[in-house]
Parts: C-alpha cells; sequence; structure tokens
C-alpha cells in the first residue's frame, strides 16, 4: 500500500495537504468497504469497482485494478470509515461526492440484493460525506432506474 496513507489521512487538516493520489485511494477504499458490506465481495464486483476508477479517473484496466488492490488493503487496514469519508469531503467537490454515491449504489445494487448492512454503510457514508438522505435516494434511484448498475 502506499506508504503512510492512513496516517496521512487521519493527520490531514485540509484541501492543500492531501494528495490526489490519496483521495484516490480513499475512494477506491470506499468502493471496496461497500463491495464488502454483506460479506459477498467477488471477482464480479471487483470489475466493477476497476471499471468505476478507470472511468473516473481515466485510468488504463491495469492501473484500474492496482488502485482497487490498494483499495482492498487500505480497507483490510482501516478501523472504520472515517478516515477516507473525512479525505473524500475535503478533497472533492460535492458535485463529485454524489457521482460518488451513485458509483456506491451501482456496486450495492449490482447483486440485485439489498443487504441491511449495506444500508447501514451507505447512510454511514451519506452522513459523513456532508449529503443528504435526499441525495442518496435520487443517487439510488438514477442508478436503478436508468439502468445503470454497472456490471
Amino acid at each position: 500500500m502506499v506508504p503512510g496513507f492512513l496516517r496521512r489521512l487521519l493527520m490531514s487538516t485540509g484541501h492543500a495537504e492531501l494528495q490526489p493520489e490519496d483521495a484516490r485511494l480513499a475512494i477506491a477504499s470506499v468502493l471496496v468497504m461497500a463491495a464488502r458490506a454483506d460479506d459477498k465481495y467477488d471477482d464480479h464486483e471487483a470489475a466493477i469497482i476497476d471499471r468505476v476508477l478507470g472511468k473516473r479517473f481515466g485510468l488504463t484496466a491495469e492501473l484500474a485494478r492496482g488502485l482497487r488492490e490498494q483499495g482492498e488493503e487500505a480497507e483490510g487496514e482501516s478501523i472504520d470509515i472515517y478516515q477516507f469519508t473525512k479525505a473524500i469531503r475535503t478533497a472533492i467537490p460535492i458535485e463529485d461526492r454524489i457521482a460518488i454515491i451513485e458509483d456506491l449504489w451501482g456496486i450495492v445494487l449490482s447483486d440485485g440484493e439489498r443487504d441491511p448492512h449495506e444500508d447501514t454503510l451507505m447512510r454511514q457514508i451519506v452522513d459523513r460525506l456532508g449529503l443528504s438522505p435526499m441525495d442518496s435516494a435520487l443517487a439510488r434511484q438514477k442508478v436503478q432506474g436508468g439502468g445503470s448498475i454497472p456490471g
């Protein structure tokens, strides 16, 4: 993993201190966290995360996979979502945070099932990103109605 990543996230106090690669890794970690929330993380969800990261950051398939793998490692070493959501909220404009929620719903809904753990995690992420339950509901409806569940 990127050396000192979690420590940098916990110590950062403002936008200027957070490196772009740390914001990317925080987003990758939250995507992985959402995929793992129902304890059914599989290759299909990993492939969705790769596509989301590739599209969001203009990465090749190989670079997107590498970022996801770093996100898996960071998520596995983290205590909770706070350090990731703090970094995202600090570094990412609100419009992009809403798009991240859409990506998260796409991953959560990709298996066709809603798990209570996923719902709880989504409520926590939405709140910690400074978004409203309505933002989340609209993002979820967009994913469900627009057929934009990646996969």
